[in-house]
């Protein structure tokens, strides 16, 4: 009987000392050294192609990681709501060819932004460098379809060697 009580008043103790309020820490919220930082990037124009004259436009922006990844940012302006309007990087110049060399995240037309993340990731670690300055090579442009059933382009724009970026750091 000593035994047991011996255990209730131990067990007692240990819930009175986990049960008292635990300390509360602070947030960290900066960022680790190297990280959280784009800073360098280039820009380009996505100009209006419909021609039913929905007028959607708007730019898409390629940052460079520290890990020599891509990350793709397009943000759109008069785009259809509750349609998703698919992205693809095509082959040549805007208007010249219908070669998809990469598929892109589909942009909400909810929002004109990609539908499941802010960023679509190239792990390619040459693609940045393809896109402007000495080595610029890619000869592509970015197009964004009216929807998955209707491959009417209603914007498009230049990127790598055809076009000047509007951009850039």
């Amino acid at each position: 009987m000593k035994k047991y009580i011996q255990n209730i008043l131990a067990l007692a103790i240990a819930i009175g000392m986990f049960s008292c309020e635990q300390e509360r820490l602070e947030p960290i919220l900066t960022t680790a050294e190297g990280g959280g930082t784009l800073s360098e990037y280039v820009a380009y124009t996505l100009d209006s192609t419909d021609p039913l004259g929905s007028n959607v436009n708007g730019r898409v922006v390629f940052y460079k990681t520290a890990i020599d990844q891509t990350l793709v940012q397009i943000s759109l302006y008069n785009t259809i709501t509750d349609i998703m309007h698919p992205a693809v990087l095509l082959e040549g110049a805007s208007g010249t060819s219908m070669t998809p060399m990469m598929t892109l995240d589909n942009i909400d037309g909810s929002t004109g932004e990609f539908s499941s993340s802010k960023f679509f990731v190239i792990t390619d670690a040459a693609f940045y460098d393809s896109l402007e300055g000495d080595t610029a090579s890619l000869d592509a442009n970015v197009s964004i379809f009216l929807s998955e059933a209707d491959n009417t382009i209603v914007a498009s724009g230049g990127v790598g060697i055809n076009a000047v970026p509007v951009e850039t750091d």
